[in-house]
């Protein structure tokens, strides 16, 4: 049984606040000690329910942001930026299950703790055949051209919510309860890694019982993002597969999942150019 886990920091209890996020900072150094928690209940969670392998992918900011050596059960790590695949880099189909924990509402939606899909800066919006999604539904097409199905996920209420529709039969543990962007009802930290590794061993008992399902996708698989300004537009049409349909819309849209996918990962790098960076 092999486990897939992204893991992201805005969706773990007790991370309100982009200090937190952030390297340089005491804060920060609190948000990877929270994060880290959560990420290694997980593992412990996938190992106690019968995984025999554990791959976990740091897709957030920097994407190094924890000590390899704490990581639990000798879990491997992805880490580093400029990964082809982004935050499902390493998924392939010989996974079994992934795990999507830390994981944030999105830039369009309701209230969420540090909202934001991907780069909130460049994306104010997302659509998968039209239905809004933040950074999960997106990472969606990635598990559906692999065949692997999704199953835990950990954040805000907001973000199991968003999540559903590409991972229905999953199991979650709400970390947090969102008030505004930068205000949580939050679990104390050993509570939240109690159920996420309770979940995380449930997850895998789905797994191995045949009981999830990969996400499922209309054909063709139309992503849909909205940006900050019409240059950015502009510039994210550059890249194959992407097409600029309104002054500040740009559309993806392949029969394959996956080259939708690797196709807005590039229009995530070059638009950061066009706002400057």
């Amino acid at each position: 049984m092999k486990v897939y886990l992204s893991f992201d920091f805005e969706g773990v209890a007790g991370i309100v606040d982009w200090a937190q996020c952030r390297e340089g900072t005491a804060a920060y150094d609190v948000g990877c000690a929270l994060t880290l928690g959560e990420v290694n209940a997980a593992i412990a969670g996938a190992v106690g329910g019968g995984a025999t392998e554990v791959v976990v992918n740091d897709s957030h900011g920097q994407m190094r942001n924890l000590d390899p050596a704490a990581l639990a059960h000798d879990a491997t790590y992805v880490s580093g930026r400029h990964k082809p695949l982004y935050m499902m880099e390493g998924l392939d189909d010989s996974f079994d299950v992934a795990f999507l924990v830390g994981y944030h509402g999105s830039i369009s939606g309701e209230s969420s703790a540090l909202s934001h899909t991907y780069n909130p800066e460049v994306f104010s919006g997302a659509r998968v055949g039209g239905a809004e999604v933040g950074e999960s539904g997106i990472n969606a097409l990635a598990a559906a051209h692999f065949g692997v199905p999704i199953g835990l996920v950990t954040g805000d209420e907001v973000t199991i919510r968003e999540t559903a529709p590409f991972a229905p039969d999953a199991a979650t543990v709400v970390t947090k309860t969102s008030i505004t962007r930068f205000a949580a009802t939050n679990l104390h930290p050993r509570v939240a890694c109690r159920r996420i590794e309770a979940a995380a061993a449930e997850a895998v008992g789905l797994a191995a019982a045949g009981r999830l399902r990969a996400p499922e996708l209309d054909r063709p698989v139309r992503l849909e993002l909205d940006v900050q300004t019409a240059d950015m537009a502009e510039v994210g049409s550059w890249v194959k597969g992407a097409e600029r349909v309104g002054t500040r819309t740009i559309r993806i849209e392949s029969e394959d999942a996956l080259a939708a996918f690797r196709s807005f990962v590039a229009v995530s790098y070059i638009t950061r150019q066009a706002g400057g960076r």
